[in-house]
């Protein structure tokens, strides 16, 4: 292979990417989303400079996505932090947590969604919407939230969808030391609204080393949605290179 051939590749293996080119079209998306309280000095601790947040407020969230062009069907789930950077307000995402590995290695190499494996689960239980997270064989969260009870207003659940995102992106040298090192920002576009609901809602977050969820506390319940749409991911833009 040639070395303009290298060049014009997306990732490896060669004979076999781990995930095709995007724009990644998601059908069917469908989203529990649980906004909570949390403690102020704990969620600053994890917020990278210069993002800032202004108010505590933690959003857990599970995405079913059975129809992603190029991905396929998967389950991921996360937090995000809600934020501000100079004049504008978005979320940080913390982590994710996905069950496909071509979601996973194309959300950080192409992206820079912190993505780790996990196995999230959305699904109706009689009148309750639920959602779960599980790291191994340990359940570290549990969302549920009355099912469709309330009507959700359509600008409302769009703004939700399309607040700008924010994220770091670490990549190390062979020395050890940061090669990109970087905060970029997304925007999630093309969206069609198929639902959007509220309700009810509680989450219970379990202690766990390696998906630290639960050190963000539930102080109080903010708001919920079950959303229901499609949509496609934004390109990301460099906003600070911490290495500049």
């Amino acid at each position: 292979m040639r070395e303009d051939e290298v060049l014009a590749q997306l990732t490896t293996p060669l004979a076999a990417p781990a995930f095709p080119r995007g724009p990644y079209r998601f059908t069917d998306r469908e989203y529990l989303n649980i906004t909570y309280r949390t403690d102020p000095a704990a969620l600053r601790a994890l917020v990278p400079e210069p993002l800032v947040v202004d108010e505590p407020l933690v959003r857990f969230e599970v995405m079913r996505m059975p129809d992603v062009t190029g991905l396929g069907d998967y389950t991921e789930s996360g937090q995000v932090a809600m934020v501000r950077h100079g004049d504008e307000a978005g979320e940080f995402t913390l982590g994710m947590y996905v069950d496909s590995l071509p979601a996973i290695a194309s959300g950080r190499e192409v992206a820079a969604y912190p993505k780790k494996l996990g196995k999230p689960r959305l699904y109706t239980d009689s009148d309750t919407l639920v959602g779960s997270l599980d790291y191994g064989s340990i359940q570290v969260a549990l969302a549920t939230m009355g099912y469709k009870h309330r009507t959700l207003d359509e600008a409302q659940a769009r703004a939700e969808l399309t607040a700008p995102t924010f994220m770091l992106k670490i990549v190390p040298g062979y020395d050890g030391r940061p090669r990109i090192c970087e905060l970029a920002r997304s925007r999630i576009s093309d969206v069609t609204i198929k639902g959007a609901w509220t309700g009810p809602a509680r989450l219970h977050l379990v202690a766990h080393a390696l998906a630290p969820l639960a050190d963000l506390p539930v102080l109080e319940i903010v708001s919920a949605s079950h959303l229901l749409t499609d949509l496609t991911l934004g390109r990301l833009a460099v906003v600070h290179d911490y290495l500049a």
